[in-house]
């Protein structure tokens, strides 16, 4: 605590202190001198005085040391109603007495002041103490500006993110939509070109018919995962051509009428075995030919 600080918080309780004393041996001496000769009503005021300023020093030296004593305190205390009282009792006698009564509480004024005074020793703190904790106050302030901002930055750049993926997310399902419609149109297409009596009667330019009420036709093509038809033929033995055949025919006439292609490779592909798409359809025309025309 700096000097003036220190001069701020004692000269309030110093000058209640040096009013209450002057105040108080004023009125000893105007209140005994009419009974007793003034040097007598003196030396009582004087008394009374230096009693209070004795117990007030001690109790400040104790302080001054970190120290503290209830009987000194409650002594200090004792001469403040002493003199409260007598500057009561002499108001109660003088015609004016709310004048004197105003000034009355003086003394114990001048008790609470030196008390708050303490209070204030007691919590003060020197400036590099005081230093220390803005220094402490404004690296907190920082850390939390810093924090707050990072937050933000790292909000921002994650909205950015997801606003990103979610736009991409939303032209790959435009896409994939857009794709989907050109193959259910393209695939409408060809199977309404391969039912059409114009692609029987183009395909009869070409080849002849089986028998007189038949129709040349042809037969859309089998999708499916080319990766796991891959690992099924390599997993499975090669069929010959004997073999392929018997399966084939098994195939075919398993139903009544007849299977189509498309048919019988999704059974012979679901049934297990593993035949290139040109030998089951060479195997398939083997099969189907001879049985026709006999």
């Amino acid at each position: 605590m700096t000097k003036t600080t220190r001069f701020r918080t004692v000269g309030p309780a110093v000058a209640m202190t040096v009013v209450s004393m002057v105040l108080t041996l004023a009125v000893v001496v105007m209140w005994l001198g009419a009974s007793m000769p003034w040097p007598v009503a003196l030396v009582v005021g004087l008394g009374l005085d230096g009693g209070w300023l004795a117990t007030l020093a001690y109790e400040r030296r104790l302080a001054a040391q970190g120290d503290h004593s209830t009987p000194v305190t409650v002594t200090g205390w004792g001469f403040g109603l002493v003199a409260t009282g007598v500057l009561v009792a002499h108001a109660l006698g003088e015609e004016h007495a709310s004048a004197w009564l105003a000034v009355a509480w003086l003394p114990l004024a001048a008790k609470a002041l030196w008390l708050v005074h303490g209070l204030w020793e007691r919590t003060a703190l020197t400036p590099k103490a005081l230093d220390n904790i803005r220094e402490i106050q404004q690296e907190a302030r920082d850390e939390a500006a810093v924090a707050r901002a990072r937050l933000r930055a790292a909000a921002g750049t994650e909205e950015t993110r997801l606003l990103a993926v979610t736009q991409a997310g939303a032209r790959v399902a435009r896409v994939q939509a857009k794709t989907a419609e050109d193959l259910a149109g393209a695939w409408s297409v060809l199977e309404a070109a391969r039912q059409s009596d114009g692609a029987a009667r183009a395909l009869t330019c070409v080849t002849e018919r089986v028998t007189p009420a038949s129709q040349p036709s042809w037969d859309l093509p089998v999708w499916g995962p080319a990766e796991a038809r891959a690992l099924l033929e390599s997993a499975a033995p090669a069929l010959t051509d004997a073999e392929l055949d018997r399966i084939v025919y098994e195939l075919i006439n398993s139903q009544t009428p007849p299977l189509s292609y498309r048919e019988v490779a999704a059974r012979f592909r679901a049934a297990g075995h593993s035949a290139s798409e040109t030998r089951l359809r060479a195997s398939w025309r083997r099969v189907t030919t001879p049985a026709v025309e006999a």
